[in-house]
């Protein structure tokens, strides 16, 4: 079988890999084969692969797929082998949020969290594991210090997996895996935004700048831009002392929006006065939508002044350790990863109402 990790299960030995003739050099291939595999996702390379002309060509080409996440879902699989296939082609996480927080990169130093200056108000997380509710904690002061945390998973192969040749279990299994360490992560940094919602008022859902009446082509969809320029204009009016170098004409603004909203927000990005081709377009500012499945309020989104005081960082990508538990049988690959996220000014986001 060929497989993303392996790229030929059928030279695995498990002989080889177990039992009293085991062999080390073996038993390491199989290992780097899974931390190839599930380093690809990071930000950042780990050392150990930063001169490996595959992994460096393989990374470049996962860039590529996720940045082409969310149009290559339009094309949805006509049959359930072509959805299949493309699933083992193209294992996707949400990392839209990447987008949204100034991300720095502390894998190769020795810090324990990173400094950020702050206004009245600011958010940081503390931890969230699997299952856990995530903890938001609000700053205070001139200036804060955001500690990194560290968050771990561990999947377990049952022997009999590896006697029996069962080398599709074994591959999603591991992608299961890999693809739920970044869920967490993703889910950690969407959190963060939503709780912004708990400091301050929502942006009313404005009237439609051509008086259209309710169920007019482009009533709705001209609601939508007009709330999403106040909301820009909100942003830009709070934000303009703060030395962010911004203006109406060069500001870019995220749309973050759950999946739900999609077709709203790209009609609301596309409307034009009269309804008319042509036209002049109702938004106007430079929006750029980022959608997920990771918000919890379904009914609302964000119009977001990205980077600057929202910050991120990265202490380890994801790591993974194995290990052998004789009293189970099963060979344990524990995976590790340590980041820390904050909002240190809340003007630069604003969550907007749909009625």
């Amino acid at each position: 079988m060929r497989g993303q990790i392996i790229k030929d299960w059928t030279k695995v030995n498990p002989d080889k890999l177990f039992g009293p003739n085991k062999d080390p050099e073996h038993q390491r291939k199989v290992m780097d084969a899974l931390q190839f595999f599930f380093a690809l996702p990071n930000r950042t390379i780990p050392p150990k692969f930063r001169d490996n002309k595959k992994f460096l060509e393989k990374k470049k080409e996962f860039n590529e797929i996720q940045a082409q996440y969310f149009a290559t879902l339009n094309d949805f699989p006509a049959t359930a082998k072509e959805a299949i296939d493309k699933y083992h082609e193209m294992d996707v996480y949400d990392n839209g949020y990447e987008a949204i927080f100034n991300m720095r990169d502390y894998t190769g130093s020795r810090r324990d969290g990173f400094a950020v200056d702050t206004v009245t108000s600011g958010l940081t997380f503390k931890k969230m594991l699997t299952g856990e509710k995530l903890e938001v904690y609000q700053m205070s002061g001139d200036r804060e210090y955001v500690f990194f945390d560290y968050y771990g998973g561990a999947l377990g192969w049952d022997r009999k997996l590896f006697e029996n040749q069962d080398w599709w279990t074994l591959e999603e299994n591991a992608i299961e895996f890999r693809n739920e360490a970044f869920r967490i992560k993703a889910a950690t940094y969407y959190a963060l935004i939503e709780a912004v919602a708990a400091l301050k008022a929502d942006i009313a859902w404005q009237a439609s700048p051509d008086a259209l009446a309710a169920g007019t082509r482009g009533y709705q969809a001209q609601r939508d831009a007009a709330t999403m320029n106040l909301a820009a204009e909100t942003i830009l009016l709070a934000c303009q002392t703060k030395g962010f170098g911004i203006s109406a004409q060069n500001a870019s603004f995220i749309v973050l929006a759950p999946i739900q909203l999609r077709g709203r927000i790209k009609r609301a990005l596309g409307v034009n006065y009269d309804n008319v081709t042509g036209s002049t377009p109702v938004i106007d500012y430079n929006f750029t939508p980022i959608i997920t499945t990771m918000l919890t309020v379904t009914d609302h989104y964000w119009v977001i002044l990205p980077k600057r005081k929202i910050v991120g960082g990265d202490r380890m990508d994801l790591v993974t350790y194995a290990d052998f538990d004789m009293l189970s049988r099963t060979d344990t690959v524990a995976g590790w990863m340590a980041f820390a996220g904050a909002i240190a000014d809340t003007d630069q986001l604003e969550r907007c109402d749909t009625a």
